[in-house]
C-alpha cells in the first residue's frame, strides 16, 4: 500500500475491523463525491518519510478541502497553487528564524524526503466540507502512528501547532523525544506566540544534539 517499512509495521493495523470499515467508507465516498487529496496521494506522507527515516512529525488536522490544494502532506500545496494563509505564516517564521527568502511555492515535498512526516490526523476530506471524514476512523489510525513513533529508540521531534495537535501530547510518553508545541499558525492565532518562536532552529539544534543530521529547510524555487 505504501512501499516502504510502514507496510510491515502497519500490517496488523490494516487488518483491524475499524480500518477495514474505514477503507470501505473512503472507497465509497471517493466514488460518490469529489474528495481530496487524490486517492493515490492519501498515504504520500508515509511514502516520502519511512518509519526508519522519520525524525520529525509535523501534525496537521484535516486536508485542504478546496480544489487543487491537498496533496497528502500536511500544510503543503502543489507548485503553482496559491500558498494558503497558515502556510504563509509558517513561511514568515521560516524567513524570520532561518533568514531564507519567502518561498513562492507551497510544496513541502523536500522536507518530507528528509524525514519530516507531514501528517494530517485525518487523511481525506470531501470537497468544501472540512472535517467531513473526521468520524471515519482516521484519527484512530493516526493516533497509532504517533504511538509507534513514540516507541522509536532514536529521538523524534513532535511539532504540535494548535489545540487539536497539542491534544496528542498525551500519546508521547517517552522523554527521549522533543515536543515543540505552540498555537496554530493560522491568521487567527499566529500572533499569539507562533511568530518568533523559532521552531526550525529548535528542530535542528535537537537533531544535532542527538547526533542526527539536521534538516535543510531551504525550499528551492
Amino acid at each position: 500500500m505504501i512501499g516502504n517499512d510502514w507496510d510491515e509495521i502497519l500490517e496488523t493495523e490494516f487488518q483491524k475491523p475499524y480500518f477495514v470499515k474505514l477503507n470501505n467508507l473512503i472507497q465509497n465516498d471517493y466514488e460518490k463525491h469529489t474528495c481530496y487529496p487524490r486517492i493515490n496521494q492519501v498515504f504520500d506522507a508515509f511514502r516520502l518519510s519511512s518509519y526508519k527515516n522519520t525524525k520529525v512529525l509535523i501534525l496537521g488536522q484535516d486536508p485542504y478541502h478546496n480544489p487543487n490544494q491537498a496533496m497528502g502532506l500536511a500544510f503543503s500545496v502543489p507548485k503553482g497553487v496559491r500558498v494558503p494563509p497558515s502556510l504563509v505564516n509558517i513561511y514568515k517564521e521560516y524567513h524570520s528564524d532561518l533568514g531564507y527568502e519567502m518561498p513562492s511555492s507551497g510544496d513541502l515535498t523536500i522536507w518530507g524526503r528528509q524525514g519530516i512526516l507531514l501528517l494530517n490526523a485525518i487523511l481525506s476530506v470531501r470537497e468544501n466540507q472540512p472535517l467531513s471524514h473526521k468520524d471515519y476512523g482516521w484519527i484512530t489510525f493516526t493516533d497509532e502512528i504517533i504511538k509507534l513513533l513514540n516507541k522509536k529508540d532514536t529521538p523524534v521531534i513532535f511539532v504540535l501547532w494548535g489545540s487539536f495537535a497539542r491534544s496528542k501530547k498525551k500519546l508521547i510518553t517517552n522523554n527521549r523525544h522533543l515536543i515543540i508545541e505552540n498555537v496554530h499558525p493560522s491568521p487567527l492565532s499566529a500572533y499569539r506566540g507562533f511568530l518568533n518562536s523559532k521552531p526550525f532552529t529548535k528542530i535542528n539544534d535537537f537533531l544535532v544534539t542527538t547526533n542526527q543530521l539536521p534538516i535543510n529547510f531551504k525550499l528551492k524555487e
